[in-house]
């Protein structure tokens, strides 16, 4: 008996079992079907909303073409790049040569100066002796135009560059300040198509070339030295002059100077740069040894010489307009000069 009783205790137990299994499955179904119709309903009233129509709009930036910004200004001067050679490029050993250094000044006491003038000078290279000035050939150390080597030196930080306006070196100027000064800021010009639509900007700057630079102004000094008896022309400083002209560039309007160097300063630059010599009997020299051995020419354009008040010749009264007389007074300075060295001598 008790075998049949538990038999039918364990009969009931997985009857129970079943039934809830039942209910749970008949529930998941009704929850499944009811999400599925909620979903349809709200798919229904999506696509049954209005859609109000909106005023078209048009994109007023992308018609226009904008003007670009300024673009960084290069500070870079109009230095030739030159490459190196890989073998020797001459017969003879010269490797000694390019690292040579001038000679110390040698010192001048104020009270043995018995004669001191400062003079002003203006070479052109155009001359036949100063056609070295324009001597355009490369070596390894650059190009050799005189204003190249300038500009060579200003762009590897070697030298300070002063403001043009004075010749006694007080106002320093930067690379980007002789650069504007040749050629100008960049300018951005609009570029049309055929219909005289813009269609881009450009930003150009003016070409500078480097052979229109012919004109280099000198300030030296000329002491007599009573000591050693002899007459010292001391060069404080060189200044290249550049040709100006109109906003159009087709009408000549004057010169005026680049920047001012102080030559001293150059003379170590200077004597690593030959000179060039179209007969070389002898031995080329350096640029340091033609200025210190006065192997160019340059036209007197002001003094202190009988110059109280401070002007140019060409300031002169009579002698504005007159070149023939101002070359005359500069030769007649140079020979006012050169007499009093003589007239110092007893014999």
């Amino acid at each position: 008996m008790k075998q049949r009783y538990f038999k039918y205790f364990l009969l009931a137990i997985c009857l129970g079992l079943f039934v809830n299994i039942a209910e749970a499955q008949t529930k998941k179904k009704s929850t499944r079907s009811s999400s599925k119709r909620t979903t349809r309903k709200n798919t229904a009233s999506k696509t049954k909303a209005k859609i109000q129509p909106t005023e078209p709009q048009v994109d007023t930036v992308a018609a226009v073409v904008q003007a670009p910004a300024p673009a960084f200004f290069n500070d870079s001067l109009p230095i030739k790049q030159v490459k190196k050679s890989l073998r020797p490029d001459e017969a003879v050993e010269t490797t000694t040569l390019k690292d040579r250094t001038p000679l110390a000044y040698e010192n001048l006491r104020a009270d043995d100066a018995m004669y001191r003038h400062k003079i002003w000078r203006e070479i052109d290279a155009r001359e036949k002796i100063n056609l070295p000035f324009r001597y355009a050939a490369d070596e390894n150390n650059g190009n050799q135009r005189f204003i190249s080597i300038l500009f060579k030196a200003i762009q590897d930080s070697a030298v300070t560059v002063f403001d043009p306006v004075d010749d006694r070196f007080t106002t320093p100027l930067t690379r980007a300040d002789i650069v504007r000064n040749m050629a100008g800021d960049p300018v951005i010009v609009p570029i049309y198509d055929s219909l005289g639509n813009v269609i881009r900007y450009d930003t150009t700057s003016r070409d500078i070339v480097l052979d229109s630079f012919y004109r280099f102004r000198i300030k030296e000094e000329v002491i007599f030295d009573k000591e050693s008896s002899r007459l010292f022309w001391r060069i404080l400083g060189i200044a290249p002059v550049m040709n100006v002209y109109t906003a159009q560039g087709n009408q000549f309007v004057g010169t005026k100077e680049l920047f001012w160097v102080y030559y001293p300063d150059m003379r170590p630059i200077f004597s690593k740069y030959d000179v060039y010599n179209g007969k070389n009997y002898g031995a080329r020299m350096s640029w340091e040894d033609l200025f210190e051995s006065r192997m160019f020419y340059g036209r007197i354009t002001k003094s202190t010489l009988d110059n109280p008040y401070d002007r140019f010749i060409d300031q002169y009264p009579g002698l504005k307009d007159k070149s023939i007389l101002q070359l005359l007074e500069g030769e007649n300075i140079k020979e006012k000069i050169f007499n009093y060295e003589q007239d110092l001598w007893a014999y």
